[in-house]
């Protein structure tokens, strides 16, 4: 199963005490582990591939991309305009949201996939 997320972003800059940062958040209802595998694509270099993730049997993980690192240490870089694919070795359901702290009012979106 492969899923898409086309409009990535996770800005340096905060306004305030609340840091901006971006979620996968996964439900893996089956009865077995399910894995994960990430690859981000960019504007102007190649895919950075390598973030695994193992969801367990019957539990929700929240995966922070901020705190996401491949098998070569590399993080989500911040101030760029990414896209996820996400490779999933059962079904599972996905939720993309971004928490944008740059301004006072903040801002949140969300998407299932």
């Amino acid at each position: 199963m492969k899923k898409v997320i086309p409009d990535c972003y996770w800005p340096s800059s905060a306004n305030g005490a609340y840091v901006s940062h971006e979620a996968i958040c996964v439900l893996n209802q089956g009865d077995e582990p399910a894995e994960l595998d990430i690859t981000l694509y960019f504007e102007d270099r190649e895919p950075v591939s390598g973030y695994h993730v193992t969801v367990e049997a019957r539990r929700t993980k929240h995966i922070r991309m901020d705190k996401l690192t491949n098998h070569a240490g590399q993080p989500v870089p911040q101030d760029t305009p990414y896209a996820a694919v996400v490779e999933c070795s059962r079904e599972v359901a996905l939720q993309y949201s971004r928490v944008d702290t740059t301004q006072a009012e903040l801002g949140m979106m969300t998407t299932l996939l």
